[in-house]
């Protein structure tokens, strides 16, 4: 009996303790989130809302790779080599009409980067500007193919303006050398490489400015992690529009973020410039009151209609705009 009433008390107490016992906590998901090109000012809220706590906070474990090009990155989603993508739509969307298992579950971007731009001191600042200047381009790009619908809208013919063509570097170059006036690039990209280079501040003209309304940047995933890894999708574009909100209200807070994980990411001031640039084309008029990523039906229809119409995309494309993108992921509007 004393045999067993001591089994007893010892089980009491053994019981008794266990509340208190810290269980190991469940390890946190890691996730790839790879950029569509090498880090720049555009990129900083990823990298503020790690170092901020915000995906940690929602069980992820984010590695932030660099990227060598949006169609590079959109087949790294498409061969499921990285768990999401930040990349150019449009590509995006090239690449599920061709078959890859793509789509966006967030659309970031919703006003076009795309513009002309040169030197401030060259006094170009509106479309009427460009008639008899020199204008670098690159054949093949996407601003390029778009290229022809801004000159519509502006009112302009090509023929009235000297076009040189080139690599992205060569691009540049030209309009840093003086060989061009004025180049086809993007306002937070492009723009602050030739200040980085020169010291010079930059003017563009952007094509969303003349009513060209298509898409830029989202996150990219596989079909099958929407439906597989619903969960961790859902988490995953919660801390990144916590990290994107909290990055627009301390934009230099989210430029450091860069410069600690990636010294040698660029220079401060330019950084931030970049990134405060970027800050306006998160919205449309349709969306301003809205949360990152609530892109509208609308936008996506015009996107698709544009590419067809400009980017040679199959006009297959045009039966399901929707196919490209969702918000079911997206948290509450409520901030």
């Amino acid at each position: 009996m004393k045999k067993r009433t001591f089994l007893k008390a010892t089980l009491f107490a053994a019981t008794a303790l266990m509340p208190f016992v810290s269980l190991p906590a469940q390890a946190a998901d890691k996730v790839v989130l790879m950029l569509n090109w090498y880090v720049y000012g555009e990129h900083a809220p990823f990298f503020y809302g790690k170092e901020k706590g915000l995906y940690a906070a929602e069980g992820i474990d984010l590695e932030i790779q660099e990227g060598r090009g949006s169609a590079v990155t959109v087949q790294a989603v498409a061969a499921k080599t990285v768990d999401f993508a930040y990349a150019d739509v449009p590509t995006m969307i090239r690449a599920a009409v061709k078959g890859a298992p793509v789509t966006s579950p967030g659309v970031l971007l919703q006003k076009n980067p795309m513009s002309v731009m040169g030197f401030s001191e060259k006094n170009i600042r509106k479309a009427e500007d460009l008639r008899g200047k020199t204008v670098a381009t690159t054949p093949g790009d996407s601003m390029s193919q778009i290229w022809p619908l801004f000159l519509k809208k502006a009112g302009l013919k090509e023929s009235e303006m000297r076009i040189v063509s080139g690599d992205a570097q060569t691009k540049l170059n030209a309009v840093i050398n003086g060989q061009a006036d004025v180049l086809l690039g993007y306002v937070m990209d492009q723009s602050m490489k030739i200040k980085d280079a020169t010291g010079k501040n930059v003017t563009p003209i952007m094509f969303a400015d003349y009513g060209v309304n298509l898409v830029s940047s989202g996150i990219i995933a596989h079909k099958d992690t929407l439906k597989d890894k619903a969960d961790l999708v859902r988490r995953f574009m919660s801390a990144t529009t916590k990290a994107i909100e909290g990055a627009e209200k301390a934009p230099a807070e989210a430029t450091q973020a860069v410069l600690k994980a990636l010294p040698k990411a660029g220079k401060p001031d330019t950084l931030q410039e970049g990134f405060e640039l970027t800050i306006p084309l998160y919205r449309t008029e349709e969306t301003k009151s809205q949360r990152p990523f609530n892109v509208t039906d609308a936008n996506m229809a015009e996107t698709v209609n544009l590419l067809i119409e400009y980017g040679g995309l199959d006009p297959a494309a045009k039966e399901n705009p929707k196919a490209f993108y969702t918000r079911d992921f997206l948290p509450k509007a409520t901030q």
